[in-house]
């Protein structure tokens, strides 16, 4: 069955030059201090959540991981809805600052899994696909 209903318009993020050239400091140091800074200093930069989750995943530190990819995530969330998203329609992953929000998804997903929690850990890998497909095909190449 088709679907006659118009699909809503991609939601775009703004960027944050501050916080990215920040970041960009943090990767340069790559301590999880100097990620820490970042995420205190802008805490509604999902990017710094998401590296830090990532960052969580590859110690084996599931909990910390599902911390941060949840705060990353919904202050992602708080973006999006600032910037028109009423929940449904694309986040596309071509567009740079949506990346960081889409990559705290991922990390959640994948978070949750490794915590037991599989029915969130597929609504995640769902909202995932749902936002933007290459999104996950993106983040499992690398």
């Amino acid at each position: 069955m088709q679907n006659l209903m118009p699909e809503p318009p991609a939601t775009l993020l703004p960027a944050d030059d501050k916080a990215a050239t920040a970041l960009a400091d943090a990767e340069r140091a790559g301590s999880a201090e100097a990620y820490e800074a970042v995420a205190a200093r802008y805490p509604t930069y999902s990017a710094a959540w998401a590296v830090l989750a990532s960052r969580a995943l590859a110690e084996g530190k599931s909990v910390t991981a599902y911390a941060y990819a949840r705060t990353g995530y919904h202050r992602g969330l708080d973006q999006l809805r600032k910037s028109g998203w009423r929940g449904a329609g694309p986040v596309p992953w071509t567009h740079e600052p949506n990346r960081g929000f889409l990559r705290c998804l991922h990390a959640l997903s994948r978070a949750a899994d490794e915590i037991g929690e599989a029915d969130e850990a597929a609504r995640c890998a769902q909202f995932l696909r749902d936002c933007d497909p290459a999104a996950g095909d993106a983040m499992s190449s690398v």
